[in-house]
């Protein structure tokens, strides 16, 4: 399992952004508004794996670390 790098208050951040997208994508989806709802729904993934295994990529790539904040 990859090193953790996001914690604190990066991973609540990450959270709440992922909580806000989904929302953002339903109201696009119900909309007809496709593009727009799959690319929130994309984010929403993303920040929230990002908050639920406490790594991400391109703070991996960076050298970043918001564990010890």
């Amino acid at each position: 399992m990859p090193q953790r790098n996001v914690g604190g208050v990066d991973r609540l951040a990450r959270a709440l952004l992922a909580a806000l997208l989904t929302v953002v994508a339903v109201r696009a989806l119900r909309a007809g508004r496709r593009s727009a709802g799959v690319v929130a729904l994309l984010g929403a993934l993303a920040a929230g794996f990002n908050a639920t295994t406490c790594f991400c990529g391109l703070n991996a790539t960076l050298g970043l670390d918001t564990t010890r904040e």
